[in-house]
């Protein structure tokens, strides 16, 4: 399904000699629009996003960075991080700076509450024009002041039916196969909070947003319950483990799933009957950024109709752009999984009060560490001390031979 697009070429007007030389290296098969063509070549800017969520040139696709880069003369330094939280940890020590990153609807949000993002001059990005108009003024960002929608997808859970059907075991419906001990040690689990408590919450019929202790206590205890069954907690692990089937089901996300399924064809995909998370990732310019009007820029390639194709077809996660949605080159529109029927059970997280994130984030700690078998550890610490208390012996027995030679 991963396929290389091949553009036609046009001719670039070109702004400086600079930007003349860098047109000399172009591809032969891409075109684009001369507003690309940037005074701001020789800057770089420093991008934030998820694993495994952009076009990279793989497989044949387009190389997104490279060709912004190419066209634009801005070095793009590009890191990844597992998880809204992980994102949210580094922006608020301070450790780095970044120009662009991808948080989700409710990560915006807090983002926002806190004073952490820039306010987008969308001036800057004609190209916002072409985002669909369900996807203006969402909640999180009502104004279309912060945000701009880069991709929709939904959590649902990843089995392999081939492993299954050896066992004679019936294809899951529910998260329920996640806490079945049939599968011990064949169950992988998320690695973040916020996703994990959600699947809990789903099984218990509670809100995703609740603020109530009480319902975030019973979340924990369900996910202690389903402790002994799991063999790890992962993030982008999840592509090696289940497309080498070393795993039997995980909780993940479907754009992910469909590229896991290009390795390993016995893989399965299922929306639980209980309900699922939905979600819309957004691109933001982080408070205090180096390079705004650069970011800006990126924000804008993005969108242009060309690359979004690109990569709504590579990294195979439902498209908020118009021109994708409406081209007839689009192969995945009529995809069940990418655009599930309005059938799938679904709900947003919305960020949650300061309190209640303190709490969902001890709970998780604890769970991190509650129910671990130390047994292994204590063996090790006594054995350790044995030999400490041996070799004091042997050393005292030793000296007093020698005091009485």
């Amino acid at each position: 399904m991963k396929r290389t697009l091949f553009f036609l070429l046009s001719v670039l007007v070109l702004l400086n000699s600079t930007v003349t030389a860098l047109a000399d290296n172009y591809s032969d098969y891409l075109s684009y629009d001369e507003d690309y063509v940037h005074p701001l070549t020789g800057e770089y800017i420093n991008v934030y996003n998820w694993g495994e969520y952009i076009s990279d040139g793989s497989e044949g696709s387009l190389d997104i960075n490279k060709e912004f880069t190419r066209i634009t003369g801005i070095k793009v330094n590009y890191t990844n991080y597992a998880s809204n939280e992980d994102m949210y940890a580094k922006l608020k020590s301070g450790g780095a700076s970044y120009d662009v990153i991808f948080p989700s609807d409710y990560m915006v949000q807090r983002l926002i509450n806190e004073d952490m993002l820039e306010k987008l001059d969308l001036s800057n990005i004609p190209n916002y024009k072409y985002i669909a108009e369900e996807y203006r003024n969402l909640p999180y960002d009502p104004k279309n002041e912060y945000s701009v929608p880069y991709t929709v997808g939904m959590v649902g859970l990843i089995y392999n039916s081939a492993m299954i059907e050896r066992m004679g075991y019936e294809e899951p419906t529910s998260w329920n196969a996640l806490w079945d001990h049939r599968y011990s040690g064949s169950i992988l689990m998320f690695n973040n909070p916020r996703d994990a408590f959600a699947i809990s919450q789903f099984l218990l019929g509670i809100d995703l947003n609740t603020t109530d202790p009480e319902d975030w206590k019973k979340a924990y205890d369900k996910l202690l319950e389903q402790k002994p069954f799991v063999q790890s907690y992962v993030m982008d692990e999840i592509f090696n483990k289940m497309e080498n089937n070393e795993a039997i089901l995980a909780p993940y996300y479907v754009g992910d799933f469909l590229s896991m399924k290009d390795n390993n064809d016995d893989l399965e995909f299922v929306y639980p009957e209980e309900g699922v998370n939905y979600f819309v990732d957004a691109m933001c310019v982080p408070k205090g950024a180096r390079n705004k009007e650069a970011a800006e820029l990126y924000i804008n390639f993005m969108l242009d109709p060309e690359i979004a194709l690109q990569n709504a077809e590579y990294i195979y996660y439902a498209s908020p752009h118009s021109e994708v949605i409406n081209n007839p080159e689009y192969s995945l529109y009529e995809n069940e999984y990418i655009y599930p029927s309005d059938s799938v059970k679904n709900q947003i997280f919305t960020d949650l009060p300061r309190e209640t994130n303190h709490l969902m984030t001890d709970y998780w700690d604890s769970l991190k560490v509650d129910g671990y078998d130390y047994t292994l550890y204590y063996i090790g610490f006594i054995s350790f001390l044995l030999f400490i208390i041996g070799l004091t012996i042997y050393r005292n027995h030793k000296k007093k031979k020698y005091d009485y030679d």
